[in-house]
């Protein structure tokens, strides 16, 4: 069983809001990096940010950067992914994924293969 699961996806027009959670049910989570990638149809898995140990460092790509907002509770063990002036551009499947180490590379952290395991995604829809 996959100790990630995401929820608050949905359909919403372009220019709304939506907020992702993503709830880890493992041990520890607060000495998880945490990541959200997205998947368009025929497209590959495409980095979105990271939020370090405590939350104290985030990072994102320049295509959701000012617009987009990741933050975590580690009482509630779960991450977030605040999702602001959506475009429809931003349709796909949207994974949180969890990495054991606590080093911060922004290079090393934007690849897939960094990270240890993926939760199964959540749809995130925009219509024009």
């Amino acid at each position: 069983q996959v100790p990630l699961v995401e929820s608050g996806g949905g359909l919403v027009q372009a220019g709304g809001s939506l907020r992702l959670s993503c709830a880890h049910s493992g041990r520890a989570f607060s000495t998880y990096t945490m990541g959200w990638f997205r998947q368009a149809p025929g497209k590959e898995r495409e980095f979105v940010g990271v939020i370090s140990l405590s939350g104290a460092s985030t990072y994102y790509a320049d295509s959701v950067k000012g617009r987009f907002t990741i933050s975590r509770d580690n009482a509630k063990n779960t991450v977030y992914l605040q999702m602001n002036s959506l475009r429809p551009e931003d349709t796909a499947i949207y994974y949180c994924a969890a990495r054991s180490l606590s080093d911060w590379n922004t290079l090393r952290l934007r690849a897939p293969r960094a990270y240890d395991y993926f939760g199964q995604g959540t749809q995130v829809t925009v219509s024009s």
